[in-house]
């Protein structure tokens, strides 16, 4: 019955050549949205449009997902090409330090920060500012957020407190934005993408075992969700965060 329950809507998803993003991206497209991703590097945004079926369906433009005249660029190009602006998922982020927090450097923190929250922040700013949404599609955002924002995990500190922030900005913009649009965030545990390889390669069977679902994350897992949430199946859900996590932190794992 929701096979196309996106049917007309237009979104942005930042961080969508690969992984996650690109697979969020493929499951809106298949449920009929037309969407514009975004990346750093062209040649990769160019195969991830040809993978999504091309000009009539998708639209890669690369650049810095923390550049504010990036953003609105992308949001300009949405709805001139387009013809509106229904959906947001920010997906981009970094974790560029892995280890004890001490041992970073204020300059790195700042950065994962930028990035991973005020960089969301900015998008969404601007495309509210646009008028995102209307009457066959309300606005609607989902941040992709971590489990590691839910709890201390000993090894991607400030990439955890970066998400604990997602998550808290998610719940701030989805009472201030309502009932026009809705903000919602995902919080994945380790999904099998080349960003969370250092947490399970050549190990992938032994950290699998704490989950109860006995297995890692793939990107379609967060996909559907990110669908759901996006859609008016979810249309009375704002300001929350919905942990994709195979059971692990049930437990109390991370």
């Amino acid at each position: 019955m929701n096979a196309r329950r996106h049917e007309g809507a237009v979104a942005i998803v930042t961080g969508a050549s690969r992984g996650i993003g690109l697979a969020i991206a493929r499951r809106l497209v298949d449920e009929g949205a037309r969407v514009v991703v975004t990346a750093r590097k062209p040649e990769a945004l160019a195969e991830a449009v040809a993978q999504l079926g091309g000009p009539a369906c998708a639209l890669g433009v690369p650049g810095n997902a923390a550049d504010e005249a990036h953003q609105a660029q992308v949001v300009e190009v949405a709805r001139a090409t387009f013809g509106g602006l229904h959906c947001l998922v920010n997906n981009t982020g970094i974790n560029p330090i892995y280890g004890p927090m001490l041992d970073s450097e204020a300059g790195v923190a700042r950065k994962v920060l930028d990035v991973n929250v005020v960089a969301a922040f900015c998008w969404i700013q601007h495309a509210v500012a646009a008028g995102l949404g209307d009457a066959d599609h309300p606005g609607a955002i989902v941040n992709l957020a971590s489990v590691a924002g839910l709890g201390a995990s000993g090894k991607i500190g400030w990439y955890g407190v970066s998400k604990a922030a997602l998550i808290h900005l998610t719940t701030e913009l989805g009472y201030e934005l309502g009932p026009g649009v809705r903000v919602n965030a995902v919080a994945p545990a380790i999904v099998k993408t080349r960003f969370a390889t250092a947490l399970y390669e050549g190990r992938e069977a032994e950290v699998a075992a704490a989950y109860p679902m006995k297995r890692l994350g793939v990107p379609d897992d967060v996909a559907g969700a990110v669908s759901f949430l996006l859609s008016r199946d979810a249309g009375w859900i704002t300001g929350q965060t919905l942990t994709i996590d195979g059971g692990v932190t049930l437990g109390g794992a991370l």
